[in-house]
């Protein structure tokens, strides 16, 4: 169906369509494109300083109270049908495809409880067929999905041979578009495999440890601006193997609540006392960090050992930016260790990709732990600590993800030196560079133009990742099935991931997007929102800065 032009209601958008134009000469498939000034946003200003970075308030509107209620009541009504389908399961007047226990086990300890699997059977199933979608193709801008059918109400799935093409990709993590498969610049990838192999078989403290990955940990101290790093071959794992090695019993944790899973099972199996703080809220930090140096632990009241803070870069459901010089401040001012997980931030922001330290112009020697992976900006796979030195070896002699798991892939070592050089600019090109500019101006323009359209999307300004509140699990399904039909891949989530009454959509920005792919899906989005009802924002767009309302009692001063 042929696309013109689209006038906004709530703006002054337009967006110039014409059926899949964003499939031009310039755009490579699977690939990024190759003419940077084809994917021109030039109505976007030069980036902020990063002071004002840190002042411009972060987005996180409440939405109409009639939508909160008409959320409550839509899981009220599953539940209820939840119920009587479960009723029609014990009369057997509806086939039950769920595992259950066979009737000579009736008298052993259950593997299966019925009630836990309610959501599971009742709710989840019912809408199934918005995960796990498979697709065949590389995770480009573009992607080609694997068309299937489910002939007992997504219990089960069939592939039906056909294929869904050239899908725009709004869901990978690919920010800087190193998910390619140029062979000019895969060149050195395939060298490397002829050269090493796929796998090391090993350890690297047994016969694992190549010259590549030393040479990858001396460029990644180097791009942080630290004495020493390590790598990891598994994002999930540097966190979760790695922390129970810095903190233990005796020792306090103060996460913030929306801390990644990874964090949170690292601090349980570290032993050490775990203290929540809310959201990017320092009048919540300050006032657990003072009653851990009064009061210290519980019963004998002795010093903790470690107080250590655990925060994101990015928080990836939310968008937000931790508000990093407040929180160096508290732990410059009560004697605490940072913990910084920048899987979503490096390579993401700062004006040179170096995180959300560069972004707000901090000192690197300030942060204690710096941890990030390689999975997202850099188009690999794995992990790395960075930091001091002290830190680092004692990190290899004590860490279970260094002692214990294999070496990290030769190609993925290699993947990760290429995308890392030419951000750095030692692959002799301004490729990099160029990439880091072009997610920022891509990350400033989606949201800007959502924010006209009148949703309610989350996060701050600088951050690629882009929740559009959707609430409804209702609106929630039909987001997200509408938006395959119009060949726009994105990822919708729910309760229990999200806060029940919080569901949304997730946009994933990409360096590799053009103008004219992020047009067609705001193009889509504008027909969606009306169609569906989801524009529930009731402010008024002003794209002049705001400047940040702290009405908090936190009382530190910033260093100069």
């Amino acid at each position: 169906m042929a696309r013109t032009t689209a006038p906004v209601p709530n703006g002054n958008l337009k967006i110039q369509l014409n059926g899949n134009n964003f499939k031009n000469e310039n755009c490579k498939k699977n690939g990024y494109h190759n003419k940077a000034q084809k994917n021109s946003t030039a109505h976007s200003a030069g980036p902020p300083s990063s002071r004002q970075r840190f002042q411009r308030p972060e987005s996180f509107e409440n939405p109409p109270m009639y939508v909160a209620v008409m959320t409550y009541l839509g899981f009220g009504i599953v539940t209820l049908f939840g119920y009587f389908r479960d009723f029609l399961r014990a009369v057997g007047l509806e086939k039950c495809h769920i595992a259950r226990e066979r009737e000579e086990q009736k008298d052993f300890v259950p593997l299966y409880q019925d009630f836990e699997n309610f959501y599971t059977r009742n709710l989840y199933m019912r809408v199934r067929d918005n995960w796990n979608r498979p697709i065949c193709s590389l995770p480009g801008p573009v992607f080609d999905v694997m068309e299937r059918v489910s002939p007992d109400y997504n219990w089960t799935f069939s592939l039906t041979g056909k294929t869904i093409d050239n899908v725009i990709n709004m869901g990978s993590y690919n920010y800087l578009g190193f998910a390619e498969n140029d062979g000019d610049f895969l060149k050195t990838v395939a060298d490397r495999t002829q050269q090493y192999g796929l796998g090391v078989c090993s350890t690297r403290q047994e016969m694992g440890n190549l010259a590549i990955h030393e040479e990858l940990e001396q460029l990644v101290a180097t791009f942080l601006g630290v004495e020493s790093s390590m790598i990891f071959g598994m994002g999930f794992a540097t966190n979760s193997m790695n922390i129970p090695a810095l903190v233990g019993k005796g020792c306090l944790i103060l996460s913030d609540e929306l801390n990644h899973t990874s964090l949170i099972l690292g601090a349980r199996l570290s032993g050490a006392t775990i203290w929540v703080f809310k959201h990017n809220n320092m009048q919540s930090l300050e006032r657990l960090l003072r009653e851990a140096v009064c009061s210290g632990q519980p019963r004998t009241h002795r010093p903790w050992r470690k107080v250590l803070i655990m925060v994101e870069g990015i928080y990836s459901m939310e968008g937000s930016v931790v508000r990093l010089p407040d929180i160096v401040a508290l732990k410059k001012k009560y004697k605490a260790y940072l913990y910084l997980d920048e899987a979503h931030s490096i390579g993401a922001v700062g004006p040179t990709g170096r995180g959300v330290t560069e972004l707000f112009g901090l000192d690197p020697s300030d942060i204690d732990v710096m941890m990030g992976t390689f999975t997202k900006s850099f188009g690999a796979a794995g992990g790395y600590i960075a930091g001091k030195k002290e830190l680092v070896d004692s990190l290899r002699s004590h860490s279970h993800s260094a002692v214990y798991a294999s070496a990290m892939s030769p190609p993925v070592t290699e993947q990760i030196l290429r995308a890392m050089k030419c951000i750095m600019g030692l692959d002799g090109t301004t490729v990099g560079q160029a990439r880091v500019h072009q997610l920022a101006e891509n990350t400033r323009y989606f949201r800007s133009r959502l924010q006209e359209m009148g949703f309610i999307i989350y996060g701050n300004d600088d951050s690629p990742v882009v929740p559009i509140l959707l609430y409804m699990p209702g609106k929630v399904v039909a987001f997200s099935r509408a938006m395959l039909k119009r060949k726009i891949g994105v990822v919708v989530v729910g309760f229990p991931a999200t806060p029940i009454t919080e569901a949304r959509a997730r946009f994933c920005l990409s360096a590799a997007h053009t103008k004219a792919m992020l047009d067609q899906v705001l193009f889509d989005l504008n027909e969606l929102g009306d169609d569906l009802c989801l524009k529930f924002s009731r402010r008024k767009y002003s794209p002049r800065p705001q400047q940040h309302n702290n009405n908090d009692d936190t009382d530190f001063e910033l260093d100069s």
